[in-house]
């Protein structure tokens, strides 16, 4: 029997001042901010917004949407790459800005189920997306080349029987 090897994985987060982002990147990073004012979240009350960059350039915005039956509600990434589904089915994700309310004490890290989602995507178009995620109070973007960085051992369809 072969000995058990370790599994190690790492996630590095480059940060970078909003001064240093590309024309392309900063507009990305102000339709995510412009996107979190579109939130409807009266319970929580934890704005998130989150803008998909295409292959074809287009922009699509999501904004997290709660309902009072909970479990009803749906994350701001998610809106955006389910309503990017429908709306351009052939185009590939080349990039997702997240940002939560101002103030916010943490990076707007995606949940899990958006991870998962996300890790789909890219499984299917064969390509990593690169996820910006955004500290406006520092005007800061952490910077993350594939979303696999942040969900190394996400479920796909390679895992399920033919």
């Amino acid at each position: 029997m072969e000995e058990p090897k370790n599994i190690v994985f790492q996630c590095e987060l480059k940060a970078r001042p909003f001064s240093a982002l590309s024309t392309k990147e900063l507009n990305l990073v102000h339709k995510a901010l412009g996107a979190r004012n579109r939130s409807h979240a009266p319970y929580s009350k934890f704005q998130v917004g989150a803008a998909l960059l295409l292959s074809n350039g287009h922009i699509v915005l999501g904004a997290n949407q709660e309902n009072a039956a909970y479990p009803s509600g749906l994350c701001a990434e998610r809106v955006a790459l389910f309503s990017a589904g429908v709306q351009y089915p052939k185009e590939k994700v080349e990039a997702i800005a997240v940002c939560v309310m101002e103030g916010a004490k943490q990076l707007p890290l995606p949940c899990g189920g958006c991870l998962q989602v996300m890790s789909e995507y890219e499984y299917q178009q064969k390509s990593a997306i690169k996820v910006y995620l955004i500290e406006e109070d520092k005007e800061l973007v952490y910077l993350t080349e594939s979303t696999r960085d942040l969900l190394p051992f996400s479920f796909n369809e390679s895992h399920l029987p033919n």
